[in-house]
């Protein structure tokens, strides 16, 4: 039996019966966190609690809640404000698609909408004030590198998850002086089962595009030590995406002002003529 820490109090993961969800159950609860772990299938999660507890001596708790449907938002939103032991929220739970824009059912984009952004965002707001009155707390966000290459799969999963990045983003701006960690984690193709629901089996992939969910977990929660607030597992160069962020920051300073940008007056006077 492995128990590699203190109890740091209780891990709230969604999506949780598979994949990176489950890989971040076991990796929290090896970092001392006893867990709640929520996902639609009881079966998985009650054999995954099973051998999490066996492994670890944590104490995990399985719910069975659908996050797509109102009743189960609700039912975790219930959760996240009454326990008070519950310090990090992992909201992994989501949706995909490989399908054109023109191509796609517009009733499954917008249940994937519910799902990566509406779901994602009430159990963020039931969370955090929690965390903040009990001195602060860590949310992960699991977001996607489509937020910012949004061309390279269906246009509506890459809107949602620069949605999420966006929500991290101020999340962290708004809370880091309350001692509450937010961080973004922004995947690539990873072997999970998100391909074959997503309607391209992971096989079809090029396998030097695709990592194992224990490396990218691996990966992010390294990154969330580090103190980062967007971690990018694959990306070779972190210093990347801090030169990208930095000509975003200083590119914000100047998108609001009382008169359009001069290139707009001069071809608008040159059309005149």
């Amino acid at each position: 039996m492995t128990n590699t820490s203190s109890n740091k109090s209780t891990a709230l993961i969604t999506g949780a019966s598979s994949g990176i969800g489950a890989v971040y159950a076991d990796r929290l609860a090896r970092r001392g966190y006893d867990l709640i772990l929520v996902a639609r299938n009881r079966q998985r999660l009650d054999t995954l609690s099973r051998r999490i507890t066996a492994e670890t001596g944590r104490n995990v708790r399985a719910v069975t809640a659908d996050l797509a449907t109102p009743h189960g938002v609700q039912s975790i939103e219930h959760i996240l404000r009454e326990d008070t032991q519950v310090s990090l929220l992992v909201n992994n739970a989501g949706l995909g698609s490989v399908a054109p824009l023109l191509d796609a059912d517009v009733e499954k984009m917008e249940h994937m909408i519910h799902l990566n952004v509406t779901a994602l965002t009430r159990l963020t707001y039931a969370a955090v004030p929690g965390l903040v009155r009990r001195g602060g707390g860590t949310v992960i966000n699991i977001a996607s590198v489509v937020a910012i290459a949004p061309e390279r799969l269906n246009g509506v999963y890459g809107g949602s998850k620069a949605f999420v990045l966006a929500f991290s983003q101020s999340l962290d701006h708004e809370l880091r002086d309350k001692n509450i960690r937010v961080q973004a984690v922004l995947p690539g193709a990873t072997a999970t089962d998100f391909w074959d629901i997503a309607g391209k089996p992971v096989h079809e992939l090029p396998s030097d595009w695709v990592m194992s969910a224990e490396d990218m977990v691996d990966a992010s929660l390294t990154g969330l030590d580090l103190g980062e607030v967007v971690t990018i597992p694959a990306l070779p160069d972190g210093g990347e995406w801090d030169r990208y962020d930095t000509a975003r920051r200083a590119m914000a300073v100047r998108l609001s002002g009382a008169i359009p940008a001069p290139r707009y007056t001069a071809a608008r006077r040159s059309a005149a003529a």
